[in-house]
C-alpha cells in the first residue's frame, strides 16, 4: 500500500509538472480588447461619391490612433442601422438625413472637408487623452443663433451661385420688354397683376427644373467620372458666353433665338388688351411665362446644372436642406427680377434692356461658370469654405471687370 501510494504521489507530482511546463511555454493570452476606448461611428452609404472618397482616410484612423474603434455601418444595402443613426443624430441635435455623417462622444460632423478631418482627429486626439472634445465648428449668429459652418459655406455658395445666375439677359430682357408694354396701358394694378403672376410662375418652373435636375446629379454623381463631365459642361458653357461678349450672334450661342423673338412678342402685346379681366389676365400671363421659360431655357441651364452638381458632390440628398437650399437659390435669383418689378410698379416707367447691357452679363457670367469649372475638376476643396467660394468669385468678377474696361478703352481708342 505504501508503494502504491508512493507511485500515486510521484505521478501526481510529474503531471503537475508537466502543466506548469506547458503552460509557461504557451503564448500569453491576448488581452480583452479595451471597451471603454473611444468609439467613432461612421454612417456611410455605397451610393454616397463622398463617402466613397472619404473612405481610405477612414480607414487608416485606427492604426493612426491606437486604442480608437472605427464602427462603420453602411446604410444603402440594409435598414439594420438606420434606427441608431436616427437616435445617435437626435441625441446630438442634427438630422438623420445625410451621409457621411461621423459621431464621436456627443460630437457630430456630416460630410467631408479638410477641415472637418483635423477637427476629427483633433477629438479623437482628446477622446483618446481622456481630455475634453474641443468645441464643435458652428457660428452663432444673430437672430438664427447656431449655424454650422460646413452648411453656412453651402448656403453662401448657393447664394453667390444664384446671385449672378439673377443677372440672366434672357430673363431680364422678357421681364423689361413685358413690364415696359403693360406700362404703356397707365394702370399700375395692372403692372402689379402681370409682374407678379410673371414671377411666380417662373419662380415655381424654375424651382421644378432645378429639383427634377438635381435629382438626376445625385444619382450620376456616384460615378467618379461624372464631375469631369459636369466641369467639362460648364467649361464650354462659360466660353461661348465669353464669345457671345465679343461676337454676339455669331456660331453657337446660349441665347432666346431670333425665330423666336416675334411669337414672343405678339404673346407680349396681348397682354395690353384693356378689355381682359383680372383672372383672363393671369391666365394669359401665366401661359405666357411658361412658353417662354421653355423657350429661354438653354440660356439659363448653366448655373443650375453646375449648383446641382455641387450638391450631389457634396452628398447631399433631397431633405430639408436641399429644399431650403433651393428655395434660398430661387428667391436670390429671383431678387434682380424683383428689383426691376417694383421699380416699373412704383414709378410707372422702366427702360429696356439693350444688346450693349446683355453681352456685358453674357461676359460676367461667362468668367463665373469657367471660374466653377477649374474648380470643379482641379479643386473642389476651394468651394467647402466661404472664403475660397468668395475667392473664387471676386477673381472672376475681377477679370470680367478688367475685360469690360479694356475692351471698352480699345474702342473709345478706334
Amino acid at each position: 500500500m505504501r508503494l502504491s501510494h508512493a507511485i500515486t504521489k510521484a505521478l501526481t507530482g510529474l503531471w503537475l509538472t508537466v502543466v506548469m511546463l506547458v503552460t509557461s511555454l504557451a503564448p500569453a493570452k491576448a488581452e480583452a480588447p479595451d471597451i471603454n476606448g473611444p468609439v467613432l461611428h461612421v454612417f456611410w452609404s455605397l451610393t454616397c461619391p463622398v463617402c466613397i472618397r472619404q473612405k481610405p482616410w477612414i480607414d487608416g484612423l485606427e492604426a493612426r490612433f491606437p486604442g480608437l474603434q472605427v464602427e462603420l455601418m453602411e446604410l444603402s444595402r440594409s435598414d439594420r442601422h438606420h434606427a441608431l443613426f436616427d437616435q445617435m443624430a437626435a441625441e446630438r441635435g442634427i438630422r438623420a438625413e445625410f451621409v457621411p455623417t461621423l459621431m464621436l462622444g456627443n460630437r457630430a460632423w456630416v460630410g467631408d472637408t479638410p477641415a472637418q478631418r483635423t477637427g476629427i482627429e483633433a477629438a479623437i486626439s482628446a477622446a483618446l487623452m481622456g481630455a475634453a472634445l474641443p468645441p464643435d465648428d458652428a457660428l452663432r449668429l444673430p437672430f438664427l443663433g447656431e449655424v454650422n459652418t460646413e452648411s453656412a459655406s453651402l448656403a453662401g455658395l448657393t447664394a453667390l451661385i444664384a446671385f449672378v445666375d439673377g443677372f440672366n439677359p434672357c430673363s431680364l430682357w422678357v421681364l423689361t420688354l413685358l413690364l415696359g408694354m403693360v406700362i404703356a396701358s397707365g394702370s399700375r394694378k395692372r403692372v402689379a397683376v402681370v409682374g407678379v403672376s410673371f414671377l411666380l410662375t417662373t419662380a415655381l418652373l424654375y424651382g421644378a427644373f432645378i429639383a427634377g435636375l438635381f435629382s438626376v446629379m445625385a444619382w450620376a454623381f456616384a460615378l467618379p467620372w461624372v464631375r469631369w463631365v459636369v466641369a467639362v459642361f460648364a467649361l464650354g458653357f462659360g466660353l461661348v458666353s465669353i464669345k457671345d461678349y465679343f461676337w454676339h450672334g455669331r456660331g453657337i450661342s446660349f441665347s432666346i433665338p431670333e425665330g423666336q423673338k416675334p411669337g414672343i412678342y405678339t404673346r407680349l402685346r396681348q397682354l395690353r388688351q384693356e378689355d381682359l379681366s383680372t383672372p383672363a389676365l393671369i391666365a394669359a400671363t401665366v401661359a405666357m411665362a411658361a412658353g417662354i421659360a421653355l423657350v429661354e431655357l438653354p440660356c439659363t441651364v448653366g448655373f443650375p446644372v453646375v449648383w446641382s452638381g455641387i450638391l450631389a458632390d457634396r452628398g447631399l440628398t433631397t431633405g430639408a436642406a436641399f429644399w431650403g437650399l433651393l428655395a434660398l437659390y430661387v428667391l436670390i435669383y429671383l431678387g434682380v427680377e424683383l428689383a426691376i418689378f417694383a421699380v416699373a410698379v412704383t414709378g410707372m416707367s422702366l427702360g429696356r434692356m439693350g444688346e450693349r447691357h446683355g453681352r456685358a452679363l453674357k461676359l460676367i457670367g461667362g468668367m463665373v461658370m469657367v471660374a466653377l469649372a477649374g474648380a470643379l475638376a482641379l479643386r473642389p476643396t476651394l468651394m467647402e469654405d466661404l472664403t475660397g467660394s468668395l475667392l473664387l468669385f471676386g477673381g472672376a468678377l475681377g477679370a470680367a471687370l478688367a475685360v469690360l474696361l479694356l475692351h471698352g478703352r480699345a474702342r473709345l481708342g478706334t
